[in-house]
């Protein structure tokens, strides 16, 4: 058989590339690991993603950092992760809203979940919480959507998802919400206590502290059973809606074209860090529940959510805009 000149740089050229990667999948991690998250400070998200980044340092020996990029959506911080090097030193912290909501609300997305990042572990669900001032005259969730029913209420959200989800409850309840978008939840709680916004509908763990302090007032809950920490709150189902379930989870992602051990590595530290007792203390004093899902695992929750969305993007009468 004969090989060419050409033949022959070339498969050089080819195993000495894999043989670079190899060494590098072998040596990770040998720099700082950087977190990129697509909302605002304070955030679930946010908070999330600084408690496990944490545990993530100390299991790996290396230090990892949190940075910020909200706004567009998410759109900003994935496509700052999708145009970094498939290394595994940065890693995305992302939600079912730019990961499971985003392809079925807006045209033309510049990126794709599932082609262009793949999981690495979930982290944690939540069940979202309709909040007012506590002052507001809605006392119940009733009043809200009797309200809502004669004229359009300001609704705060911050993602997508959130965004969704209104749409979803205004179509279930016959309500009119004129949805408000930010950035992050800390600007929607302080514009409810100011009377800026009828009321929002958040993450119920970064709202917490506000409702058990009196600053905010809870109306109704969108999990499968009260929260134990809002007894005394009801759930939206109880209220004559039972298919009206709704959680907001984070996990971790990278690059898809990052290599196993790389993925793995990352995998088994964020594993570590769940099945802590820190990570039970973590999730009882957020108010949300821990979603240890490993890398497979992952990926099929993740198709099954986008499934879901859309069936109610499609019973909501929601298309890309």
């Amino acid at each position: 058989m004969r090989i060419n000149r050409r033949t022959f740089v070339f498969a050089a050229l080819a195993a000495s590339a894999w043989a670079g990667v190899h060494a590098q999948s072998a040596d990770y991690p040998a720099q700082v690991i950087k977190i990129i998250v697509p909302f605002t400070p304070g955030s679930g998200s946010d908070t999330a993603a600084r408690f496990f980044g944490d545990h993530m340092s100390r299991a790996l020996g290396q230090s990892v950092i949190v940075e910020n990029r909200p706004g567009a959506n998410g759109l900003i911080a994935l496509q700052a992760v999708k145009n970094q090097p498939a290394d595994g030193y940065t890693v995305l912290l992302a939600s079912n809203s730019p990961m499971a909501v985003n392809p079925l609300v807006f045209k033309n997305l510049p990126y794709d979940p599932s082609k262009d990042f793949k999981p690495v572990f979930g982290l944690t669900r939540a069940m979202n919480v309709i909040i007012v001032s506590n002052e507001s005259p809605y006392k119940t969730f009733d009043d809200l959507v009797a309200a809502a029913r004669k004229q359009p209420l300001m609704m705060g959200t911050y993602s997508a998802g959130y965004e969704l989800a209104g749409h979803w409850l205004a179509d279930l309840t016959g309500s009119q919400f004129t949805n408000v978008a930010y950035k992050g939840q800390a600007q929607i709680t302080t514009d409810v206590m100011g009377h800026h916004l009828d009321f929002g509908l958040v993450d119920l763990g970064g709202a917490i502290g506000f409702i058990t302090s009196g600053k905010l007032r809870a109306l109704a809950v969108s999990g499968e059973n009260r929260n134990p920490d809002l007894p005394d709150v009801p759930t939206v189902r109880e209220q004559g809606f039972k298919d009206y379930v709704q959680y907001s989870w984070v996990s971790f992602y990278v690059r898809s074209q990052t290599s196993d051990h790389i993925v793995n590595k990352l995998a088994d530290a964020v594993r570590k860090a769940t099945a802590s007792d820190e990570a039970r203390q973590y999730v009882r004093s957020h108010s949300v529940e821990l979603m240890a899902y490993p890398p497979q695992e992952m990926a099929r929750f993740h198709h099954e959510e986008i499934e879901r969305f859309r069936k109610i993007a499609e019973k909501a009468g929601i298309t890309p805009q």
